[in-house]
């Protein structure tokens, strides 16, 4: 809150008040977000072969050329799988955002949220059936769009 210690830090050097706006809503779907992201990006770190990156270095590379041209290639696949499954999560988040951003129309309110005020307003089962067809269209596409960036990414490191 702005009067927290953070809050009053964000809110006196910079200007910046989250709870109750959209940047609050987005901070608190990134936080939930946040460890599949880290998670899948660790995985994919950890089944870099270290051997590739030994040779790297033999061949002259510095630590940070080894990290860009070697690590950081062979770990995309990883990223992406990361940031789609981070943005499904993000798409779906309902308690963390409720809590911090409440449901403000116009201003805080996200899918989840509105599907659910929706379906507690009579006559809203429509609305909501459009907006969750919106969200299974979103979700379809960020997973298409996951496959095709995967594999160029497969078709980069392989040829």
């Amino acid at each position: 809150g702005r009067d927290g210690p953070v809050g009053r830090v964000l809110f006196d050097l910079f200007g910046v008040s989250l709870p109750f706006t959209w940047q609050g809503a987005a901070l608190a779907a990134a936080v939930m977000a946040f460890p599949l992201m880290v998670r899948a990006m660790r995985l994919s770190l950890e089944a870099v072969d270290r051997r590739l990156e030994a040779a790297a270095r033999t061949l002259g590379a510095g630590p940070i050329g080894v990290f860009f041209t070697v690590t950081l290639p062979l770990m995309a696949p990883g990223i992406v799988a990361g940031a789609v499954l981070a943005f499904a999560r993000s798409l779906g988040e309902f308690g963390a955002t409720i809590t911090f951003a409440a449901n403000i129309p116009g201003e805080t309110r996200i899918i989840p949220i509105a599907l659910y005020s929706l379906i507690q307003t009579p006559g809203g089962e429509a609305a909501a059936m459009r907006l969750a067809i919106l969200s299974v269209v979103l979700s379809l596409a960020a997973l298409a769009a996951s496959e095709i960036l995967a594999r160029r990414l497969r078709a980069r490191i392989d040829g």
